[in-house]
């Protein structure tokens, strides 16, 4: 090797150890066009180039690697970086080569010989059947990988294990357990016992899991600590990305919105550049923060792009179709995504907003199965979040139904929750509905004072589609008389049409003991003791 190229690769070796990435990989390049280097010194070479971003570049540098340990008689190493090369192409989508390379490792072990590399061949084709679904299948294989890196001490593999192996098992509803075994992996990882690629995996993948079961607050600490670690990190790219996404999505909880925004523009522009498979969830966060402050066409669009690079555009894009008053668009592609969420972490994200907007379609039995069904779930993960999700959906339902007593029993543990993990937006919903159902009971004061904050705090927000809301969809119009919701100006026109409550409760496809209780609360706020005194009020207000 010539003297310029020692001078390179001294100086990479150490940018390399620096965690300057971007020096790295320049360096150990230049040296490499100077004189081909040798496998270690490519295994460098090849960690630069994938966390700068250079994924082609990678897989050519850890194909060479491979190769290299094959010439220097070392299989194990070349099985090793076989398998790095078959997750590379696996995360990219190419899994026919992936594939390839796999069944490479797995020649190159033929021997028989107990190593730790024996534990990499089994990995992939444990997170094959984790994706496929198959979290049973994937449990035994991850166990047995999980053995070897405790026995051969193999830290990048051990951690990668754990946190596979906890994934299986909230897949499987051991939800404790499968934490513990996340939570060891990112121990290891701020240890510093784990190489920079398996760190960011691991990191993305627990907050990503974390967010999956509801857990924000394990969500934001782990977000906090991706972080910390990616600014350590000089010329990072795979991670920094997600890294933004998540903390929008945090701050956009907590309120944040402007603050929201930014990361998630600054999320888009990193993944963007060159294209990453995460830029798709910066799109949907965009489209989220644009819907939520009604921004209809860029949150539209934010929703197409979001799909075009994979990722599932709802539930954001049904509540973005109900905001426009399409409501049978928004009810049929929330049932749909309902019949096709299976697992259970899918069916907590897609629930709520089937409540929302079932209610809206006036199809309640089905709001009150999506309800029924999230209270289960919530039972299941039992995290503060989903619980608020469930006693929010709850009490909306039995509002609608005419049980306003009984929606505050729920209305009220779901305002509470919201205001604990510091979102405003869902709080000041859920007071909208504490509101209605304080009037509803004839506590007018109550009503006004809750209607009031909510107003506040959506104004404070920005969030304009529930400032136009309040009146206009939720709360009654000060032209309603007697406070009536539209629910029961819509029973009231039908008792005054000389109907039964049997006969409405079939054409609104409810209850009869819901359309009872809301015959009920009628005459309670118009001040009659009979149908026919109602029907009259009906007339002399003008609402027939």
């Amino acid at each position: 090797m010539s003297a310029t190229a020692d001078q390179a690769l001294d100086r990479g070796r150490v940018a390399f150890h620096q965690k300057r990435w971007g020096d790295a990989f320049a360096e150990l390049s230049a040296a490499d066009r100077e004189s081909t280097l040798d496998p270690d010194d490519l295994v460098l070479l090849g960690t630069a180039a994938h966390l700068t971003g250079r994924d082609d570049a990678a897989v050519d540098i850890v194909a060479r690697v491979q190769s290299g340990f094959v010439q220097q008689g070392r299989p194990e190493r070349a099985a090793r970086y076989a398998i790095e090369a078959c997750m590379l192409l696996m995360n990219r989508g190419d899994m026919a080569q992936a594939g390839a390379w796999h069944a490479r490792a797995a020649r190159l072990l033929e021997d028989g010989r107990d190593c730790a590399e024996k534990g990499w061949v089994i990995l992939p084709t444990a997170l094959q059947h984790l994706f496929g679904g198959d979290a049973e299948a994937a449990l035994p294989m991850v166990i047995e990988a999980m053995s070897l890196a405790e026995r051969f001490g193999d830290a990048d593999l051990l951690a990668l294990c754990r946190l596979t192996r906890g994934n299986a098992l909230v897949a499987l509803g051991r939800i404790p357990e499968g934490i513990a075994f996340v939570d060891e992996a990112m121990l290891s990882v701020i240890a510093g016992e784990v190489g920079p690629i398996q760190s960011g995996i691991v990191y993305c993948a627990v907050i990503e899991l974390c967010q999956e079961i509801f857990d924000l607050g394990r969500a934001r600490e782990w977000t906090e600590a991706l972080r910390r670690w990616s600014d350590t990190q000089e010329g990072l790219v795979p991670f920094r990305g997600q890294c933004l996404v998540h903390r929008a999505e945090i701050m956009q909880l907590h309120g944040d919105w402007p603050d929201a925004l930014q990361e998630a523009e600054r999320a888009e522009k990193w993944l963007s550049d060159p294209p990453q498979p995460a830029v798709g969830a910066a799109h949907y966060q965009l489209g989220e923060i644009h819907r939520l402050r009604g921004d209809v066409a860029e949150a539209e669009e934010s929703y197409k792009r979001a799909s075009m690079h994979g990722r599932n555009p709802q539930p954001g894009m049904a509540l973005l179709r109900l905001a426009q008053g399409h409501v049978d668009a928004a009810s049929a592609a929330v049932k749909r995504e309902a019949d096709e969420a299976h697992d259970i972490a899918a069916r907590a994200k897609i629930l709520p907003a089937l409540v929302e907007i079932a209610l809206a379609a006036r199809d309640v039995a089905a709001a009150r199965a999506a309800s029924d069904e999230l209270a289960t779930i919530a039972k299941t993960f039992d995290a503060p979040m989903l619980r608020a999700i469930a006693a929010h959906a709850n009490g909306a339902v039995l509002l609608d139904e005419g049980d306003a007593r009984g929606a505050l029993a729920d209305l009220r543990p779901a305002a509470s929750g919201w205001q604990e993990l510091g979102a405003p937006y869902e709080a000041a919903r859920v007071r909208v509905l504490v509101a209605l159902a304080c009037r509803a009971l004839g506590d007018r004061d109550t009503a006004d004072l809750e209607i009031e904050a909510a107003r506040a705090a959506f104004e404070q927000l920005g969030a304009a589609p529930a400032l136009a809301g309040i009146d206009s969809l939720a709360f009654p119009s000060k032209s309603s008389p007697g406070g009536l919701t539209d629910r029961e100006i819509e029973v009231l026109r039908l008792v005054a049409a000389g109907k039964t409550n049997r006969t409405i409760a079939n054409d609104l496809v409810l209850s009869q003991k819901t359309i009872d209780r809301h015959v009920s609360n009628i005459f309670t706020k118009i001040g009659v003791t009979s149908r026919t005194a109602a029907a009259a009020y009906a007339y002399e207000h003008g609402l027939l």
